[in-house]
């Protein structure tokens, strides 16, 4: 099977199930989106030298593959089994978000993105990923949108903002206040 098949010259792409969108189109945007947040998440993956979180970004980098899928899938001509970030990836991020902060200082102001590079690549992350919030909650005021979409990209933002600061307390560096 050849990568490129033409179809898409025209300004259009196809969802799972067969319908042809605009490629402006928010249902587009929306899976578009999540696909830069798992890309950025890839870089992070590949920067970080903290060993424990390879497999943390990895299973995230899968559960947002499962939210793009279910955003490129048709509302109209909905598979037989659905695609869905597993219900448990909620609780598997606030566990670990609760984990990093209980060794970090307590914030009492604004942070500013910087520190190292991969610090960030978190907050270009985080910022992806909010951008790809709004557009699924916009979304999800016109087409079905399975909640646990929009609360994976939420908690994902949340891991973001402190896996940024936990990587700059990990090195020695403090958050730019």
């Amino acid at each position: 099977m050849k990568i490129y098949t033409r179809k898409g010259d025209d300004g259009t792409t196809s969802l799972m199930g067969g319908r042809r969108l605009p490629k402006y189109d928010l249902r587009i945007e929306s899976y578009g989106t999540v696909d830069e947040l798992i890309s950025w998440l890839g870089l992070i993956r590949d920067s970080i030298h903290i060993d424990e979180f390879q497999d943390h970004l990895l299973y995230l980098q899968g559960q947002l593959m499962c939210a793009a899928a279910t955003l490129a899938t048709d509302s109209e001509n909905p598979p037989v089994r659905e695609i869905l970030p597993e219900d448990q990836s909620i609780q598997k991020l606030e566990e670990i978000i609760d984990q990093m902060e209980a060794t970090l200082p307590s914030l009492s102001s604004f942070v500013l993105p910087g520190g190292n590079s991969v610090a960030s690549y978190c907050h270009i992350a985080r910022c992806v990923c909010r951008r790809s919030e709004r557009a699924v909650v916009r979304l999800s005021h016109t087409e079905p949108v399975p909640p646990i979409v929009t609360k994976l990209l939420n908690r994902t933002s949340d891991f973001l903002f402190v896996l940024s600061r936990y990587i700059l307390y990990k090195s020695g560096n403090e958050d730019v206040k």
